[in-house]
């Protein structure tokens, strides 16, 4: 459950949009609340002089004012109504705000990080290779992302409809890696509510671009399919879901492109073939990792454009690894400029 919660804020009104979020899942988890800014250091030519108008000398003291600065913002921050009774820090840290996020994150020992994307600008700066992307794709904390003029309807949840998150499934092993993650988060924003899940796989409507599959081809993935999802519906049921009292619901979908399929399943209720009505979801879970997830994201997979074309949250979550694994995307954090 997500007791350490982390807010990056920069000081803008769009930033602090991720606030309510975090008060609202440190209230239902009896969670905490950090709340962070990273002030940038000056930019350092070869020969040690640095890119301000103050002389060198007063480098400390104009760092010392703006950290001054940034914790005073950071405390009335804190005392807004939308973190009423949640415990709450704060941290202003001089360095640039990936490694800030990725520091604080383990010495506080964080176990979720809200934050809200800038618009379109922001969204392409997080996707086409920012340091803060990259950080949160090295760190194993899930981070909640929040989108500019997000729908907002399916996290407010009723008697009649309970907050769902929708987890997209392909068969393997670093898909089912969310649902436990988004299992939590569901059942937390849902309290004292029924939280719930829907499973979505899609099915491929054609082998090469413009190929339609044949009638029996297309049977045969769908019934794989079903047989695939309602396995995995009935192990949640005996397990997590039972234990959170979170409802399963799953659903099949038959499209050329998995990515638009998923965020039409999850915005607009269609819920092609499938056990259960589900209705609008909240938010949008995804799994990725390390290495292999930097690459993929990089050349453009199904998560990253879920996270383009979608208004809803999205809910990324990175599988634990191996020593070996993590010494590998430590080195390559490293080589983008990431310190860790």
């Amino acid at each position: 459950m997500f007791r350490r919660i982390l807010v990056p804020l920069d000081g803008s009104a769009l930033a602090e949009q991720a606030i309510p979020m975090a008060g609202r899942i440190a209230r239902a988890t009896g969670g905490s609340v950090v709340l962070l800014q990273a002030i940038t250091p000056p930019v350092e030519y070869g020969n040690g002089t640095f890119l301000l108008q103050s002389p060198f000398t007063m480098v400390n003291e104009v760092l010392h004012d703006d950290l001054a600065e940034a914790t005073h913002y950071l405390e009335r921050v804190a005392a807004s109504s939308h973190l009423i009774g949640v415990a709450t820090e704060v941290e202003a840290l001089y360095g640039s705000a990936a490694e800030m996020i990725f520091s604080a994150a383990h010495a506080k020992n964080i176990d979720l990080i809200v934050m809200c994307s800038h618009g379109d600008t922001g969204l392409k700066r997080w996707v086409l290779g920012s340091v803060s992307q990259k950080v949160a794709w090295h760190t194993p904390v899930p981070v909640l992302v929040l989108h500019q003029h997000a729908v907002t309807a399916g996290l407010h949840p009723s008697i009649e409809q309970p907050l769902k998150v929708l987890v997209p499934l392909d068969g393997s092993a670093l898909a089912k890696a969310a649902l436990k993650p988004a299992a939590q988060l569901a059942a937390a924003l849902s309290a004292p509510g029924q939280g719930a899940i829907h499973l979505v796989r899609v099915v491929k409507s054609d082998t090469l671009p413009g190929e339609i599959l044949d009638p029996t081809t297309k049977e045969h993935l769908l019934h794989k399919a079903k047989t695939y999802l309602s396995s995995v519906t009935e192990h949640l049921r005996e397990g997590i879901a039972a234990e959170l009292k979170v409802a399963v619901t799953w659903s099949v979908a038959l499209d050329t492109n998995a990515a638009e399929a998923i965020i039409r399943v999850a915005e607009n209720d269609e819920d092609v073939e499938g056990a259960g009505s589900f209705g609008g979801c909240g938010f949008i879970a995804l799994a990725t990792h390390g290495r292999e997830g930097l690459q993929r994201w990089a050349m453009g997979s199904v998560a990253e454009r879920v996270l383009a074309g979608t208004k809803l949250p999205v809910f990324i979550v990175r599988p634990q690894h191996s020593a070996n694994e993590q010494a590998i995307d430590q080195e390559e954090a490293k080589q983008a400029g990431v310190q860790v």
